[in-house]
This record gives structure tokens, sequence and C-alpha cells, in this order.
């Protein structure tokens, strides 16, 4: 068992539901190990992934669960089972829930669960593509023990309340943290830097690191300025722009950041799988595209990699340079490092964290109550036995 910080609150939790027997079910129970792996990002801090999808792909069904009484005197072998888009709206409902997509409730926790646990006769969630609807997997509830059955259903909705509480007072705090160095003046600048450095270690949550990444180049850039027209007339100065093109850290498809005027394209990315640079390469038809790493190693080094990687998948030698034509620029931490002390030279620290501050709110649903949910994107569910 994987034991870490979080894992304490686990057994508590346990205990306050199960009694004597709450360490013999956390042991026996697959479900209960799976949750306490998934749970090692509470107390790291905002600048650790949070993985609430399949946290709250597993609350909605549980939860559905409960309010039919199925832990009691109801057969649950005779539910009709939960609409999806009950399920779908009722997660984005929960905190930090509100741009979640549906792929932990159609396939994302099955297949990680039975990476975990290859040899669990079951997987938790059952889908029926005929009707749409969707279940708990029962036989993951109930944990036999030395004194009997125990379901621990109750106790699994307990201890994602209490993640998720630990999670949000961290991302609070992040957000504190953030708005008190936006009232720092400029003889504090190096606590400003200082924050922002620390917001590039490697081992910080690819969202986080996506939007001081953003933070960083956006203010970096604006120092920067190009000459358009239509016309030798019509000629004038712009200063360059950098937009965020949608959600953070999504897997959606998209470019993440896209520069005006130039149209220049910014992939943001932690894997050091070549294969899905090419994969964004080919997307936009080998459009240049300047890839942000996560990564220490230096950009000649993962250029090399790239280009090694492209001579193994095509043979054709134009194919290759073509390819590699359409990697512009790639940027590393250490890039970050040297254009955010850049940025601090002019006096614009400042701005960084503004930005910061903003984009982790919108990430994080902080003061945005009140916006509107993301269109529905439903995927066609399957059947899972």
């Amino acid at each position: 068992m994987i034991e870490h910080e979080f894992t304490g609150v686990i057994r508590e939790v346990l205990e306050s539901h199960l009694g004597p027997v709450a360490e013999e079910a956390f042991e026996r129970s697959d479900l209960l190990q799976y949750i306490n792996l998934k749970s090692r990002s509470a107390s790291r801090g905002s600048k650790s992934r949070g993985s609430f999808a399949n946290h709250y792909a597993l609350y909605v069904l549980i939860e559905d669960y409960l309010a039919g009484d199925f832990d009691g005197p109801n057969d649950y072998a005779k539910y009709d089972g939960a609409r999806f888009t009950d399920l779908f709206h009722r997660q984005r409902e929960l905190p930090f829930g509100e741009r979640l997509q549906n792929h932990a409730l159609n396939s994302r926790l099955n297949e990680e669960f039975r990476k975990y646990f290859p040899t669990s006769e079951f997987v938790p969630i059952l889908r029926d593509l005929a009707t749409s609807r969707y279940w708990i997997n029962e036989q993951l509830l109930r944990v036999t023990t030395s004194q009997g059955e125990v379901n621990i259903a109750t106790a699994v909705i307990s201890i994602i309340d209490a993640y998720i509480e630990s999670k949000r007072d961290s991302f609070s705090a992040f957000i504190e943290q953030c708005e008190r160095l936006q009232a720092l003046g400029q003889d504090d600048v190096a606590e400003v830097i200082e924050f922002l450095l620390r917001l590039l270690d490697p081992n910080v949550d690819a969202r986080i690191f996506e939007i001081v990444s953003f933070s960083i180049l956006k203010s970096f850039y604006a120092e920067q300025s190009v000459w358009f027209g239509w016309t030798i007339d019509e000629v004038s100065e712009h200063a360059l722009i950098l937009f965020k093109t949608g959600r953070t850290n999504a897997n959606d498809g998209g470019i993440d950041f896209v520069m005006q005027p130039v149209g220049r394209f910014f992939q943001v990315t932690e894997s050091l799988d070549m294969r899905r640079y090419f994969l964004d390469i080919d997307k936009v038809q080998r459009f240049p595209i300047t890839f942000v790493v996560k990564s220490e190693e230096s950009a000649e080094q993962i250029r090399a990699r790239l280009a090694d990687y492209a001579r193994k998948i095509y043979t054709a030698g134009a194919i290759v340079a073509r390819s590699m034509e359409a990697v512009e620029e790639v940027i590393n931490i250490p890039d970050l490092r040297a254009r955010l002390e850049e940025v601090a030279a002019t006096g614009n620290a400042a701005t960084v964290v503004n930005e910061v501050a903003l984009q982790a709110k919108v990430e994080f649903n902080f003061g945005d109550e009140d916006s509107a949910d993301d269109p529905l994107e439903e995927s066609a569910p399957g059947i899972d036995h």
C-alpha cells in the first residue's frame, strides 16, 4: 500500500464509518486502494495535479447509488441506471468540476483502474450503450471482512469530500498568495520573482505550468513589436500579443496559445513522448509550432530527439526536413526562467503575477460561480462488464 499524507485522512474517515474493521476493509478494497493512489496530491499544495475527473465520476455514481437507498433495502440489480446527462451535469456542479469533460465517465476511470489492478475481476463503472445508463459496480462497494460484509459507499463519499476540501484550501491559499504579491511594490520584486520561479519547478501541476508559461511569455512578447501594412504607406507598428485559445491543460486537440498579429502557434506539453509532438505538427498540417516544454532538458536535446524520431517514422528525407521545419522553437524551463528575468529587468514582474492570478481564478473557478457551463460534449457510451 502506498502511504502519503492524505492516507491518514482516509484512515480517519474509514474509522468513523466502519469502526474496528476499517483497516481491514482498507487493505482488502481495490476501490479504496485506488482512491488512495489518486489522492496523493491532496497534501502537496496547489502546484500538484488534482485528479478531480476520476474522483467525480466515482462520486456522482455513488451519490446516485445512495440516493436510491441501494446500500440498504433496495435491490441495485433492478435499478434502471443513472442517465449520463444527469451524472455529467452533477459532476460539473461540484467544486473545480465546471469544465470537466465526459472522458472519466466513459472510459478513462475504468482504463486507469485496470492499469493499477490488472487482476481485479471488476471495473468501477458499468454502462449500457443502448440506453445510455450508468451504474457503479456494486461489487467494489461491498467488502468482505472478518466480521462480515461492509458497504463502503458512504465512506467513499466522505473521503472524496475530504479530498475536495483539502484541494480547495490549497488552491485558496495559492490565489491569496497571488493577490498578496499583486499588492507588493517594486522594492519587493525579489519575492515576486522567487514565487514565480517556484512555479516553474518540474514537479508543478501541468495547469499551473501552462498558466505561468503563458503569463511570462505574454509579458515577454509585449515588449516586442512588428511592422505591418497592406501598402508601404500603411505600414505601422503593432505590439505582439499572446492569447490563450482554450482551457488549460485540456485534451481537446487544440493549440494552447496564438500570437497576434503574426499568427504564431504555441503548444504546451509536459510529455517527452515524441509521437505526441508530431501529432500536434500533423493536426495543423505542419504549420510552424513553438513547443513550450515542461523539462529541464535543453532545447537542442529535445530537437535532436525529435529529429531521431522523425527519421524513424518517415523514411523520406524530404518529409523529415519539412516536419522539423515545423518546429519553430523549443522553449524549456531554463528559457522561461531567463525570459522572466528579462521581464523583471524592465520592471514588469508584477504584470506576470497579475496574469497568473487572473488565469488561476478562471482555471479554478474562483469568483466565477455565475459563469455558464461549457456545451455538453457527450461521446457515444459503450458497454463495460
